[in-house]
């Protein structure tokens, strides 16, 4: 059995309507493990704060996709890259402080800044932009973030693109939109499903199915169903 960790963040890893999980990452995860005879494939529920320490406690042996960053590395092994993503802002509908990345929200002093709790948005934004930990609202879960954007605690939730996308697609009542944080401010970045550093025997089963399968006519099918377009799947061909 593979206990695969995952934290529910559309289009990545979702609820369909009739309760079972579906979405990009755990797509990829189940047809992966069922080619390099790894089944059965055990998907487990947690919160993004706990994907590194439950693999590290072997609570489970693989965790969705993750931004790849030196800090990351010293602790787990990851993948080859599964998708290369673009940061977003989730803001209200109609974009009234007229966001257009980080810089714009570290320049306007009224600006409340959702993130979830030690993902790399959080850190872009407090590090690399300068905006003040006291405009930086943290959370633990992308439904969190979400709602404060929603119900206006806060001006913008800085995420994946990808996933503000099909959260405002699933929740038109929220009111949201996306604002794309530009190649020029940041680009866009490469996450990889994560494992144990002692468990190599595994990942390089993982690694030998992904080099088959990842830009396959079956896997550009199974991501456009998810939103992703061929030009995006072409940066971790």
């Amino acid at each position: 059995m593979t206990l695969f960790a995952y934290i529910i963040e559309p289009p990545f890893n979702e609820l369909a309507a009739d309760g079972s999980l579906t979405g990009c990452d755990v797509e990829v995860a189940r047809t992966v493990l069922r080619a390099a005879g790894l089944l059965p494939f055990q998907p487990v529920e947690t919160t993004f704060a706990e994907l590194l320490p439950g693999l590290a406690a072997g609570r489970w042996q693989m965790t969705t996709g993750l931004f790849v960053t030196e800090q990351r590395q010293r602790l787990v092994s990851f993948s080859r890259p599964i998708w290369a993503l673009a940061d977003g802002m989730l803001v209200a509908r109609g974009n009234p402080l007229a966001l257009d990345g980080y810089r714009s929200v570290a320049l306007d002093p009224d600006c409340r800044l959702a993130v979830v709790r030690d993902q790399i948005q959080h850190r872009t934004a407090h590090e690399d932009f300068a905006i003040p930990a006291a405009r930086i609202q943290l959370y633990d879960s992308y439904a969190e973030a979400a709602e404060a954007v929603s119900n206006g605690r806060a001006d913008a939730y800085a995420s994946v693109a990808r996933a503000h996308t099909a959260f405002a697609l699933q929740n038109p009542a929220a009111r949201v939109q996306t604002v794309v944080v530009p190649a020029a401010e940041k680009p866009p970045a490469f996450g990889a499903f994560a494992f144990a550093r002692n468990d190599g025997d595994l990942l390089q089963r993982v690694d030998a199915v992904l080099d088959r399968y990842l830009g396959s006519p079956e896997h550009r099918r199974m991501l456009g169903r998810f939103g992703f377009t061929d030009q995006e799947i072409d940066l971790v061909v």
